[in-house]
């Protein structure tokens, strides 16, 4: 067994003790002072990743552009903190994460509500913390905002959330640009343009443009230009019956964050400068004032930023079956295997050189579930025992804002590693917590 190719991201090494370090920190030593299950993120890998995908929009658009972290991801103040810092805006999807980018001071005009179904509160909310643009899901919706600005006498900044009806094949539950999406209004159908049009006749309303979002994890780059082309002839059509000039368009997220060594390595500069050379030559082609073009990475952002690192229970070994790893994690830190089947690579952090002999096993949880299930079929040193730890590798999406409390397991903390340092960003859950709203 050679753990080498499983090294999946640059952060992500390994000492002369086989020991492996994360940001150039020892997991072990992480392990021993913060305990188990712990969520690592790295700070300097996220801030990189910012950068990139600033700098890659600005060299294809210009600078009437904007990244919109995705927040969904991983939502917690230091995070907002960071992207504040960085020049990027975000995407908020809750009360919840409105009120957290607010307790991180972030520019709230820099901020764009998503969600397919607003309630009348969290549309009175959002407008009482100066969220800048309500991305606007469909026709009641859209009234119901006309409504809550009325009432305040302000005119709120809107865009459409258009569905291009592209299916971009990933799995099922994370495609969102298909006709049939719960998100959106469908070109195909007419409910655009009919949507448009409603949009354009709200005194309270100010229509800036629209967006969509195809899906998550896509590895294809040319995707995007083919959803920019549905967009933008969308964007031409209306111009033409309506006379309406289009300001934003936000073509959304889903780029590529690798999880295993067989995934392809993907960069901002793999999807971005393809996409502007062929924006760029269509507004001129179709006639049409150019428009701020926004992306929202989250996931591509924070993935590879992040680890869970735990600590080995229960070895079961049944002869001629299977092999079972327990650790002291499970659903309620990572749900994602049990929801997508997502793979991940599993490292035996204090045994990296240990490679001699193997044995495969499934890692599990704690949970009295039989679906609790981190990864199956992993290959770790058959010398496992209690008291060893593990990694799972890009754990910084989805990880943290997924996790619950199933069984009443309280949550990790999440510790920020930056330029040799540590410190927490989210203490731990207790059992205290758990019991702290019941009456």
């Amino acid at each position: 067994m050679n753990y080498d190719k499983d090294l999946i991201c640059e952060n992500i090494t390994v000492d002369a003790e086989g020991k492996l370090l994360f940001a150039g920190q020892d997991t072990t030593e992480l392990a021993r002072i913060y305990e188990t299950p712990v969520y690592l993120m790295d700070e300097d890998y996220i801030r990189k990743q910012c950068r990139a995908f600033k700098k890659a929009l600005e060299d294809s658009f210009g600078e009437d552009c904007m990244v919109l972290y995705a927040s969904k991801a991983a939502s917690f103040i230091k995070i907002y903190e960071i992207i504040a810092e960085e020049g990027l805006g975000t995407d908020v999807v809750s009360c919840g994460e409105i009120c957290t980018a607010k307790k991180a001071a972030f520019p709230m005009e820099k901020a764009f509500f998503h969600s397919n179904n607003k309630t009348d509160r969290d549309i009175a909310y959002a407008m009482d913390n100066g969220v800048g643009y309500f991305v606007t899901d469909n026709e009641e919706e859209l009234f119901a905002i006309e409504k809550e600005a009325s009432k305040r006498g302000i005119k709120q900044k809107i865009l459409l959330r258009i569905t291009p009806g592209i299916d971009p094949h990933t799995f099922k539950a994370v495609r969102t640009g298909c006709v049939d999406s719960k998100f959106g209004s469908a070109i195909e159908t007419g409910q655009a343009e009919e949507i448009t049009k409603k949009a354009l006749d709200c005194e309270h309303v100010e229509l800036m443009g629209f967006h969509c979002h195809i899906g998550s994890q896509i590895e294809e780059t040319e995707i995007y230009v083919r959803t920019a082309e549905i967009m933008l002839d969308f964007i031409a059509d209306i111009r033409r019956k309506t006379g309406y000039e289009t300001k934003v368009l936000d073509l959304g997220g889903g780029f590529f964050a690798r999880y295993t060594s067989e995934q392809p390595v993907r960069t901002p500069w793999d999807y971005l400068p393809n996409l502007g050379e062929y924006i760029n030559a269509s507004i001129e082609r179709l006639g049409i004032p150019k428009p701020m073009v926004c992306i929202e990475p989250g996931r591509s952002i924070v993935a590879e930023a992040g680890m869970t690192l735990y600590t080995v229970g229960t070895i079961k070994k049944i002869p001629g079956y299977k092999n079972y790893v327990s650790v002291d994690g499970g659903m309620p830190d990572n749900i994602r295997f049990a929801l997508y089947g997502s793979p991940y690579t599993i490292l035996p952090a204090n045994k990296m050189n240990d490679i001699s002999e193997t044995m495969t096993a499934d890692v599990v949880g704690r949970c009295c579930e039989s679906g609790d299930i981190i990864q199956p079929n992993v290959e770790l040193p058959s010398s496992m025992k209690r008291g060893d730890i593990l990694a799972c590798l890009s754990t910084g999406a989805y990880h943290y804002s997924m996790a619950n409390n199933y069984n009443r397991i309280p949550r990790p903390p999440v510790v920020m590693l930056q330029a040799g340092r540590a410190y927490v960003a989210v203490r731990r859950e207790t059992e205290k917590d758990i019991c702290a709203l019941d009456i």
